[in-house]
């Protein structure tokens, strides 16, 4: 287990606060309640082998409450302010937000909260914390510009834990649901191969009670979208970001598909230090785990097994852009 790094006190350039922001408060703004059931890997269709170097079992949870009446308020608020730095992510997403904690304080907090990690911690059943890229922290996710367009593609995250959060009142909304692929990444990938989506008898449709509420992912396991609106609305999801504290299992974190849509400013500088994180917890436990008596072979394959993640990262980082995975 292990401290992750704080969030950074310096913001890159040509990052601004909003003004004029309420001061988080967790006593005011948070209503934390847990979700009344999870769905595991396994019942997605996942083999022990494929389930074992990730990071919990968990696929997914019932919808929970995180926010008050008031901390909706303010998210919403503070969602409709940073609307202007929305850009595109390739062919999947039309408009996001990526790196909103640097510039809203607010959000900064309620992303990095104790209280919000404790909760995730307790529904994975493993210790977490905020992701180790900000960039993943408080992503906004706006309605597309036409109608008909699903908000995001079917898609696996870039991220290994997270959890989708309603910003704007879903049951106000016509269309523009929240679905979830009742498989495999596999079977999605057969499915797009000849050309088809999951269908409808595999497709979950969580119910969210009001804003501010949210469903926790195992990001890069579960195939998920947000499907397009029937007419034009305000439709606003964040999602948050974790990582488990427990570095021993593979990464599951796809930084690669960041190329081209988060400001190389923020980005490279970020995965440095979530790939340094990596491997420095690794390399730790090498420093107390190998003994007297290991062979050239082991000690090698121990090694490089320990900075599996630097090697992945600098190779990426060379290779360049490349593009968005998802499934349609």
């Amino acid at each position: 287990m292990a401290v992750v790094p704080p969030f950074p006190t310096l913001r890159p350039t040509g990052y601004d606060w909003l003004d004029d922001e309420p001061v988080f408060d967790p006593a005011r703004h948070l209503q934390l309640e847990p979700p009344g059931a999870t769905t595991s890997l396994a019942e997605l269709g996942y083999s022990a082998d494929e389930i074992a170097p990730t990071a919990t079992p968990v696929a997914f949870s019932e919808p929970f409450r995180v926010l008050s009446d008031e901390g909706a308020e303010v998210l919403l608020e503070v969602a409709r302010r940073l609307r202007g730095h929305a850009v595109r992510a390739g062919d999947r997403i039309q408009n996001t937000v990526r790196g909103g904690c640097y510039r809203s304080a607010w959000l900064r907090d309620l992303c990095c909260s104790p209280e919000l990690t404790g909760a995730m911690s307790d529904i994975y059943g493993t210790g977490v914390a905020p992701h180790t890229m900000p960039v993943h922290l408080g992503h906004l996710n706006y309605e597309p510009t036409e109608v008909g367009v699903a908000v995001d593609k079917w898609h696996h995250d870039t991220i290994p834990l997270d959890f989708v959060m309603m910003v704007s009142d879903p049951s106000t909304l016509p269309g523009g649901r929240f679905e979830v692929f009742v498989g495999t990444r596999q079977e999605a990938a057969a499915l797009a191969a000849i050309g088809e989506r999951p269908p409808i008898d595999r497709v979950l449709v969580p119910d969210f009670p009001g804003p501010g509420w949210a469903i926790a992912l195992h990001g890069n396991m579960v195939v998920h979208r947000g499907a397009p609106l029937d007419s034009p609305a305000e439709r606003i999801t964040m999602v948050n970001a974790y990582v488990a504290l427990d570095r021993s299992g593979d990464d599951q974190s796809r930084s690669r598909d960041l190329i081209g849509l988060d400001d190389p400013e923020v980005l490279y500088a970020e995965w440095v230090r979530h790939a340094a994180w990596r491997a420095a917890g690794r390399l730790n436990a090498l420093i107390d785990e190998v003994g007297f008596g290991t062979g050239a072979a082991e000690a090698a394959d121990r090694l490089e097994e320990a900075v599996v993640d630097v090697a992945r990262a600098v190779e990426e980082m060379r290779a360049g852009l490349t593009p968005i995975e998802h499934y349609e």
